[in-house]
């Protein structure tokens, strides 16, 4: 099919592949270097979506090609059959950037995948079978991850019945409080509910791990209630009980994590350290690749032969994943996502100022999630989805890539590689300035003739 059109490649794809697997978007891409992808007929597009935050130096990146090159012509696979020096190295890395006290660690290929292993490993060292959760969150695919995964409930559609012994407690998410406070004039009244949930619904000794993105990913990119910039917010709260009652506290850091926050991980935002961390995509600049990170003390109680996998830690996965590490370290990338990050929001805050139906720019680092809604008021109002889509496909029109999140897709999410430069922020908010008024009058349009 070489030099197929994407029309003629799109069938092909409707003939082969399963349609469950849905696309965002109806091109066919071909390669990609840095912040721009091209499909089969040339055409390129500014990528705002990385993959969905995987390729966080970028697509491409020359040095991450040439390790998994290397790489590959000197070993490919071998499982556990032996041991071997990559994923030896992969992990003593991780443990250097990783929070104070994580220094072991599970290397497996997906996030979903990570996530069920978490909860095994939480599940077998505590010797208690319940975990909460938080409305709201995604954590994966599998059948144990979509228990967990409440950001939409088409995602648990058809699957009931679901893996027993999971709890969801309000996530804080302060412009929709899930308990009706003011946002910055509460007491956290969204972690009463959670410490109440131990009176009502599940005793604390049954409980063997609380499980919370410290940044909520596809529910909303949501910073958790009082931000940051406190001793005493949520995730210190969080982080208390959990030593209280002897449950293990876990990260889901799949979306947030390897600098897309400006730090490493978004647990260092907040001074919390978890017990067990999960991780994956933006790990290897999409090798498939995620893992595991926890206490030493604590991954030997996980005993030999408890959980394994099969791909886990590939040689050249971990190749990738050590490129990936180095070029943010060497390229000072975590600096640039924190200046880069400030930028875009304040030009951002700059457009919600000049429209009543963006009720929020809220993110931390390259990590930023613009919220809106049709209600003209003050209030949070109702989301607005469908102004969203058509935003998104005004700017797909223009060259520009961009995802929605939240559970009304009433939310974009800006994703740009960690590297991105000034003038391909300014060439996306141009594109979004001009693509924004005519999506608005569109939504309003389809609202009158509903």
């Amino acid at each position: 099919m070489a030099n197929s059109s994407n029309a003629e490649w799109l069938e092909s794809d409707a003939r082969y592949l399963a349609p469950t697997y849905h696309r965002c978007f109806e091109i066919v891409a071909e390669r990609a270097k840095g912040a721009y992808l091209y499909d089969v007929e040339g055409n390129e597009y500014l990528d705002f979506t990385m993959g969905i935050a995987v390729n966080n130096v970028g697509h491409c990146h020359p040095a991450v090609v040439k390790a998994a090159q290397e790489q590959v012509e000197k070993l490919i696979h071998c499982s556990a059959v032996t041991r071997h020096t990559m994923n030896i190295q992969l992990a003593e890395k991780i443990t250097q950037i990783a929070p104070t006290g994580l220094d072991c660690v599970f290397l497996n290929n997906s996030g979903g995948e990570a996530v069920d292993a978490a909860i095994k490993m939480a599940r077998f060292v505590t010797g208690r079978p319940n975990v909460i959760a938080f409305t709201g969150a995604f954590h994966g695919r599998t059948l144990l991850a979509t228990a967990l995964t409440t950001a939409k409930s088409h995602y648990r559609q058809g699957y009931e019945p679901l893996p027993s012994g999971i709890f969801h407690a309000p996530y804080p998410y302060c412009l929709r409080c899930p308990v009706g406070q003011v946002p910055g004039q509460c007491n956290l009244e969204c972690f009463d509910v959670l410490e109440s949930m131990f009176n009502h619904q599940v005793k604390p000794d049954t409980v063997g791990a609380i499980l919370i993105e410290p940044m909520m990913g596809e529910g909303g990119y949501v910073v958790p209630a009082t931000g940051y910039k406190t001793e005493n917010g949520f995730m210190q709260r969080l982080r208390k009980l959990c030593d209280q009652h002897g449950i293990m506290l876990i990260f889901d850091e799949v979306q947030c994590g390897f600098g897309r926050t400006g730090k490493w991980f978004a647990s260092q935002h907040f001074g919390v350290v978890p017990d067990l961390m999960i991780v994956a995509k933006g790990i290897a600049s999409g090798f498939p690749m995620a893992g595991v990170v926890s206490r030493k003390d604590l991954m030997d109680k996980w005993t030999v032969g408890r959980h394994g996998s099969t791909y886990g830690g590939n040689p050249v996965a971990c190749a990738a994943a050590l490129a990936s590490i180095d070029v943010i370290e060497k390229e000072n990338l975590l600096e640039n996502t924190r200046k880069m990050g400030e930028y875009f929001v304040a030009k951002l805050n700059e457009i919600k100022a000049k429209y009543s139906f963006v009720r929020e720019v809220r993110g931390l680092g390259l990590m930023i999630g613009m919220e809106v809604a049709k209600s003209s008021d003050t209030s949070a109002g109702e989301p607005d989805g469908q102004l969203i889509e058509r935003l998104v496909d005004e700017c797909f029109k223009r060259k520009l890539l961009l995802l929605d999140c939240g559970i009304k897709n009433h939310i974009i999410r800006f994703i740009p590689p960690l590297n991105v430069t000034k003038s391909e922020i300014d060439k996306a908010l141009a594109i979004i300035e001009e693509a924004l008024p005519v999506a608005a009058a569109g939504a309003k349009a389809a609202e009158l003739v509903s």
